[in-house]
């Protein structure tokens, strides 16, 4: 089986296809069959290209040095012609062999400008797909338009030298959220209405009405031993996140076994849970001291975010979050100004994004369902606790089953690591979604065999179309020839990607969303309709599904121009109407 030269994360300079300019790219993928790497551009763009259009950066940068030193060494006063090299154009001494290092060295070199070259090969990029099955063919070729030969801009070496130092990171100018002030309430307003929902599920009377006027004591939302079981659960996933079996996942490096290694450590922490239970180890502790754990998790995050947001005073200009860097402390500090932050090997970012989060939200919901039958009396749990743990324990097993995945995910790829992902990931995954776990504690609810089953099949469906969307989606993405999805229809775009316009995706826009939609309610139902409380994961949901969607059409709409007109012709039924 052949080697790949360049590792998964890489940052190398690859050849735009169809030029000879060449552009610092991301490596996400290698493909044994195709012998093709999938690469990111910084501004989202995704090619496959050859090994042999991409270049090592300390290569690239000795040929700038040997080019800046061969432009010194010239005599200032000596008139020297510029002459332009076509990839296709053989030199008239070919048989020097020193000609053609030069001609080599001056080609590694080259930088592309992303703009001009797009909109120069939108129709050339387009005849390339189609012909070659989604590849990308770097030879020039003939305009069906009018028969001419498409020039491709080419600088001379005099040019090359005066743009090749590296790109500057792009300041954020289009601010989410509601600007600065936006993120300022969000910081406050997030962590108090997750706490006031906890306190509601606790309660007899869980409605709107009892609401606590006073503010709950100290002594019911902190406790040192809590906080150090917080400490220690962190450290005992990142202990399991360095162990060297399956496939080793970061934003910089990949070890192509199978399956993930999160899939390994979930099995190894269902484990040791196994052994506390066996040992007698009482997991209701955790439903007694809900409120302590939140808090623990909250200052967490807090102390975190501030060291993520110190560190990044040193991090270079190519690490930096193309959606965190306003220069407005309060919004970065939300944000994340570091797109993927690490000390040495360890990958902060990718862990907290999937390990502690994740594996929490199965733990805390196997604790409330021994919860329940402690405080209800009873030998097995409810049908109503059995069916909130199966279909989320599905999810999340799927998941880390599919945790690759998450390397082409906005999350990673695009946002920084600031508040706003430290506490999505480490506080509102693990104590928002197991509110109905939470509930049922203290409310149980008495479920019919219809009601079972309709709610069994109404996960089964959201679930299908979850999944089904998201494994069409990656595959394209990595390669579009096959034979799983080669079938559906595509709109070419000038990014040189195309979009899917039949299957789940020509059906409705962002389909994944409308599965995860549908398993919300299927997690919900099973609480019954007496309070409301239950469903206000579902309100967080579709909060958070409205912003991720409008986002997406806003940077798709950007990215794509009138390709993706074309899309939403083709495709003009929204989840959420009205949002664009």
């Amino acid at each position: 089986m052949p080697t790949s030269r360049f590792q998964i994360g890489d940052t190398v300079m690859g050849r735009w296809p169809g030029s000879n300019l060449y552009y610092e790219v991301k490596v996400l993928s290698y493909d044994n069959k195709t012998l093709l790497y999938t690469v990111i551009y910084k501004d989202g763009t995704e090619l496959e290209l050859k090994e042999s259009d991409i270049t090592s950066l300390t290569i690239f940068k000795q040929g700038v040095a040997r080019s800046r030193s061969r432009s010194r060494s010239r005599s200032p006063g000596r008139p020297r012609r510029s002459r332009s090299r076509s990839p296709a154009r053989t030199s008239r001494r070919s048989s020097s062999r020193t000609t053609d290092v030069r001609k080599e060295k001056l080609k590694e070199v080259l930088e592309v400008r992303l703009t001009p070259v797009v909109r120069r090969l939108e129709k050339t990029e387009t005849e390339s797909e189609n012909q070659a099955g989604g590849r990308y063919n770097l030879r020039r070729r003939k305009d069906q338009g009018d028969g001419k030969t498409v020039e491709l801009e080419q600088k001379t070496e005099t040019e090359v030298l005066s743009q090749t130092k590296p790109p500057t990171a792009i300041k954020t100018t289009d601010l989410e959220f509601g600007g600065r002030v936006g993120v300022f309430f969000l910081m406050f307003l997030l962590p108090v209405a997750v706490l006031a929902s906890l306190i509601l599920c606790g309660q007899k009377d869980a409605s709107l009405q009892s609401f606590p006027l006073e503010l709950p004591s100290l002594q019911s939302l902190w406790d040192w031993q809590v906080f150090g079981i917080v400490l220690l659960w962190l450290l005992f996933q990142a202990v399991l996140s360095l162990l060297p079996v399956g496939k080793v996942l970061s934003t910089n490096h990949m070890t192509p076994r199978d399956p993930g290694l999160g899939f390994y450590a979930l099995l190894l922490t269902a484990v040791a849970v196994g052994v506390g239970v066996y040992q007698e180890v009482d997991l209701s502790y955790i439903h007694a001291h809900f409120l302590q754990f939140y808090t623990s998790a909250l200052l967490i995050v807090t102390l975190l975010s501030v060291y993520l947001f110190v560190r990044c005073r040193w991090a270079s200009e190519d690490e930096l979050a193309p959606g965190g860097n306003s220069g407005y402390i309060i919004y970065d500090f939300f944000m994340g100004r570091e797109l993927n932050p690490r000390i040495k090997n360890f990958d902060i970012k990718f862990f907290c994004e999937m390990r502690p989060g994740l594996m929490g939200w199965v733990l805390i919901n196997f604790a409330m369902l021994q919860a329940e039958m402690k405080h209800q009396n009873l030998e097995n749990p409810s049908p109503a606790m059995l069916l909130v743990n199966i279909f989320q324990l599905l999810w999340v097993v799927d998941g880390f089953w599919h945790e690759e995945k998450l390397l082409t995910m906005m999350d990673i790829v695009y946002d920084g690591f600031g508040f706003m992902l430290t506490f999505g990931d480490l506080t509102f995954v693990p104590f928002t979604f197991t509110c109905q776990a939470y509930y049922l504690v203290s409310h149980p609810n008495e479920l019919s065999v219809f009601w079972i089953i309709t709610l069994i099949t109404m996960n089964g469906i959201g679930y299908y179309i979850f999944r089904k969307a998201n494994s069409q989606k990656f595959t394209f993405r990595k390669n579009p020839s096959d034979p799983a999805v080669s079938h559906l229809k595509t709109i070419p775009t000038a990014t040189g990607k195309s979009l899917i316009v039949s299957g789940l995706w020509g059906w409705v826009r962002h389909p994944n969303y409308l599965g995860d939609i549908i398993m919300g309610l299927a997690w919900s139902l099973p609480c019954g309709f007496n309070h409301l409380i239950p469903y206000f994961y579902l309100i967080y949901l579709f909060t958070l599904l409205v912003h991720r969607n409008a986002r997406d059409e806003r940077q798709c709409r950007k990215k794509y121009g009138s390709a993706w007109e074309e899309y939403c012709k083709a495709v003009p039924y929204r989840i959420f109407p009205g949002i664009y």
